[in-house]
């Protein structure tokens, strides 16, 4: 079957069998499918050119997860749009994917965003609920779309594994054959086919974690509890009420978690817990699987592999685990990792810490050269240890951020931690802490952490200035928002 002809098929199921549940509520497929046709009738009754691209701004919503197997299922080419960002940026954006029509949740469009589309000629289609409506006065479209869009595919935003974010073409074929077929979610013994319990999702739809998550589980008829994005009081929710024995959370989630001081038996049912899209300090891992007596399973991927290319499976980890411990796993299917020497470019032996390539067979037979600096042991497993395009270099030493974040997150009041450069007339660069402390923990003097720190790590590697937040800025998938955590220091440093 073609992937629209999957998704067809999904949206033709029993209208009264629950799909997605949200907000504590289950929808039907009766609903899924209803909204689905909206989306669909709407942009044809707009007069949007087949060939022309739709704008797609999901929300992690049941309603958002309809409208994009709608969509597929007409076999239209859905250009991804970053929701949680200001009207101008979401203008720049949507016109730079020139589409026909923009599909959203109501709420989104202000009027600021509602007459840039106007002036534009762009149709507009709001979500809200479980309906979906023409937004007043943009219901035709006469933009001059990209008429030469490639067809049958969902373009993303990538997070910037390989460089800087750019929009990355996922295609209709690629997704059937590699995401909803060789989902590792569906593999063997994997994760939603070994439990009744619906699969908990709160990663974003419109990025790769949101599509790895969402078209297997919707199209395959497993069911689906969706959360706006990763919260404790949501996810120990979720786990009381299904008792999972596979659940999954952001790595972020774990200290969270932690944090949170969730009770041992509430967490009695879960055997496992998956873990990925950002890494997992292995000092907040073994806290937390010394605590729970849970182990912890991370995988690394990306959205320009389509998703994992290393995993630590459950059959690994019953061999490997305590040996491999902090390790991401081994390649699966098929693909093909090795590391270069950053300055040389020459390929590297196992055991030498170098910049990653990879080979994933779903994007094709070429080496994908990333900017994350790892570790290949002899038995083939990955240890991930930074990224080569945040490494601060101060007065000719080359520090990595995660290396101070680690030995931070040793001190006991300290939950989570983000180090980068800044500007330094005579070094070039130096070091800046930002830190979130536990909740109730005393903030330490900086001369405790500075001495905390000399422990175990150089000289070097001491930050030269501090900040301390309540929380830490993070995107609605969970990683930390480095770029927001960098105008919080410039600011601070401003003063």
């Amino acid at each position: 079957m073609t992937l629209e002809e999957m998704c067809v098929h999904a949206l033709a199921r029993d209208a009264s069998q629950p799909a997605i549940e949200y907000g504590k509520r289950w929808f039907s497929w009766g609903e899924m499918r209803r909204v689905a046709e909206r989306v669909t009738g709407l942009i044809e009754e707009s007069g949007a050119d087949p060939r022309a691209p739709i704008a797609f701004m999901p929300r992690t919503r049941p309603s958002a997860a309809a409208a994009l197997l709608g969509l597929i299922a007409k076999g239209r080419t859905v250009r991804m749009v970053y929701v949680f960002q200001s009207t101008a940026g979401l203008i720049r954006d949507i016109e730079v994917r020139k589409p026909a029509a923009v599909v959203g949740a109501a709420t989104d469009f202000s009027d600021e965003l509602i007459e840039g589309l106007r002036e534009r000629g762009i149709a507009a289609i709001a979500l809200e609920d479980m309906d979906a409506n023409a937004v007043r006065g943009l219901e035709k479209s006469s933009a001059e779309a990209d008429l030469n869009a490639p067809a049958r595919h969902i373009e993303t935003l990538t997070s910037g594994t390989t460089g800087a974010p750019k929009q990355f073409p996922l295609s209709y074929d690629m997704i059937g054959e590699h995401i909803v077929g060789k989902n590792l979610m569906f593999s063997g013994k994997g994760f939603a086919g070994s439990q009744q319990a619906p699969l908990l999702l709160a990663a974003p739809l419109g990025n790769i974690s949101g599509i790895y998550g969402i078209l297997p589980t919707t199209i395959r008829g497993h069911r689906v509890s969706l959360l706006d994005r990763f919260t404790v009081a949501g996810w120990h929710d979720y786990v009381l009420r299904y008792r999972p024995q596979i659940a999954n959370m952001p790595a972020a989630g774990v200290q969270m978690v932690l944090d949170a001081c969730i009770p041992r038996e509430d967490l009695a049912s879960i055997k496992t817990i998956s873990t990925g899209a950002a890494p997992l300090d292995p000092t907040v891992q073994r806290a937390f699987e010394e605590h729970y007596g849970i182990a912890i399973l991370s995988a690394y991927g990306a959205t320009e592999f389509a998703g994992p290319v290393a995993a630590m499976t459950p059959e690994l980890h019953a061999v490997w685990g305590k040996e491999k411990f902090g390790s991401v796993g081994k390649a699966v299917h098929g693909a093909q990792l090795r590391t270069i020497d950053p300055e040389t470019g020459e390929v590297q032996s196992p055991g030498e810490q170098g910049i990653l390539e990879v080979i994933a067979p779903r994007m094709g037979t070429h080496w994908i050269r990333t900017s994350d600096i790892v570790m290949i042991d002899a038995d083939g497993f990955v240890f991930h240890r930074g990224r080569a395009d945040g490494a601060i270099v101060r007065g000719g030493f080359k520090l990595l951020p995660e290396t101070i974040e680690r030995a931070l997150l040793l001190h006991g009041a300290v939950s989570a931690a983000v180090v980068i450069g800044v500007a330094d007339r005579r070094l070039g660069q130096v070091p800046v802490a930002t830190i979130q402390l536990k909740p109730g923990a005393e903030q330490p003097t900086i001369e405790a952490l500075q001495a905390h720190l000399r422990n175990h790590v150089l000289s070097t590697h001491i930050p030269t200035n501090w900040l301390f937040v309540a929380d830490l800025p993070r995107t609605p998938s969970m990683k930390v928002d480095r770029p927001a955590v960098r105008r919080l220091v410039e600011a601070s440093l401003s003063h």
